[in-house]
């Protein structure tokens, strides 16, 4: 169960639209292997909207800079290469979509970390692969 941080200037995505980019962001991890996700996954991935002040993203060359930083935080191996690959492409398309601006895929950042194994918590349970198998299994 990822846990998803979208950093955005508070003016990028129209008002309203933190759901549709919480949701599409959900399912666009679906690149991690779980073809039919389970409640569990639903219920527990939980996606952050950051909606900045635009005069608080700022660049080396740009002051009120339009950038967006995606990151997500994975249980370890939760994605291969390829799942990798499709998550970046996938992420950026929703965020160029959602910010109607055909231009916003160059300012867009995707970050992808993995909780050390056990470094992963809920419901009183340090999660490491073991947790995680018998979760999935249930």
């Amino acid at each position: 169960m990822p846990m998803i941080d979208v950093y955005a200037p508070g003016d990028l995505f129209p008002e309203g639209a933190d759901r549709e980019i919480a949701e599409g962001l959900t399912l666009a991890l679906c690149a991690e292997g779980v073809q039919h996700p389970a409640p569990v996954q639903f219920n527990n991935t939980a996606a952050y909207i950051h909606r900045l002040n635009p005069k608080a993203v700022h660049t080396a060359g740009t002051a009120s800079a339009r950038t967006v930083r995606i990151q997500v935080l994975t249980p370890p191996g939760a994605l291969n290469r390829a799942g990798q690959r499709s998550f970046v492409a996938d992420a950026t398309e929703i965020v160029e979509r959602i910010a109607r601006d055909p231009t916003q895929a160059a300012r867009t950042w995707v970050l992808l970390c993995e909780a050390a194994e056990g470094g992963w918590g809920i419901a009183g349970t340090a999660f490491g692969r073991e947790e995680f198998a018998a979760l999935a299994k249930k």
